[in-house]
């Protein structure tokens, strides 16, 4: 087992997300030339598996859902570093600048995010999310997580749960470790903003972030707001 401080396995939940796969793959390895990247299908019929094949150095099946498909990935990860990438989501940076953060007093952390898309306010929404986590330490997965796996396995990983699994992880840490928002960009799809409308997005996910925190259940959460609305193939919709 690779385990040196400065190792990266990258762990990528997808279902249906065929069209993003071989760029996002292309790029990690050509960034991240010593990452491991890992793959894990939530049940694809787009030929996501037979993509990541070419690319990923390994691929595997598992149950539909991102929490699920996560902890699956961290499981069989071999390094030290557990990045959790979505598969519509990159890094602006690369293996040497990722290190050079991660060198530091850090155990756990996450990006900045710049959405990307046709919507005119992804900028704002984009800036808005930034100062939410940059406060309150604690980040959606568009984001992309940065774990020590030894930190995850002692938390048990992400909580069984439809959503909100990034959220709930980052409260567990920010209570064990220190970590929070990293001096790092990724880019993330603003598909959802874009497909759905700026404002109804907005208001969705305040909705969603304000339930969850006043104790609605995840699953019940899931049912009302993604249930008949999950965009097809989005890892917010298993």
């Amino acid at each position: 087992m690779t385990d040196s401080p400065s190792s990266l396995s990258f762990v990528i939940p997808v279902v249906n997300e065929g069209a993003r796969l071989p760029e996002l793959l292309s790029r990690l390895r050509r960034e991240f030339g010593d990452a491991e990247l890992i793959v894990v299908d939530g049940g694809s019929r787009d030929g996501s598996v037979s993509l990541a094949l070419m690319n990923a150095d390994l691929v595997l099946l598992g149950e539909a859902g991102r929490a699920r498909q996560m902890n699956l990935g961290a499981a069989c990860a071999k390094n030290h570093w557990l990045a959790f990438l979505h598969a519509d989501t990159q890094p602006r940076f690369d293996t040497n600048a990722l290190r050079a953060v991660l060198a530091g007093d850090v155990r756990w952390g996450f990006c900045r995010i710049a959405l990307q898309g046709r919507s005119s306010g992804l900028a704002m929404v984009s800036a808005f999310m930034n100062r939410r986590s940059g406060v309150t330490r604690i980040a959606t997965g568009d984001q992309l997580l940065i774990v020590e796996r030894e930190l995850f396995e002692v938390l048990g990983g992400f909580a069984a749960m439809p959503l909100m699994e990034d959220v709930e992880l980052c409260k567990r840490l920010r209570r064990h470790a220190p970590g929070g928002m990293l001096p790092l960009v990724v880019d993330s799809s603003g598909r959802r903003w874009d497909e759905k409308g700026l404002w109804r997005t907005i208001f969705r996910m305040w909705a969603l972030r304000l339930a969850f925190f006043a104790g609605v259940s995840p699953h019940r959460l899931w049912r009302h707001y993604y249930g008949k609305h999950a965009l097809k193939g989005s890892p917010g919709g298993q």
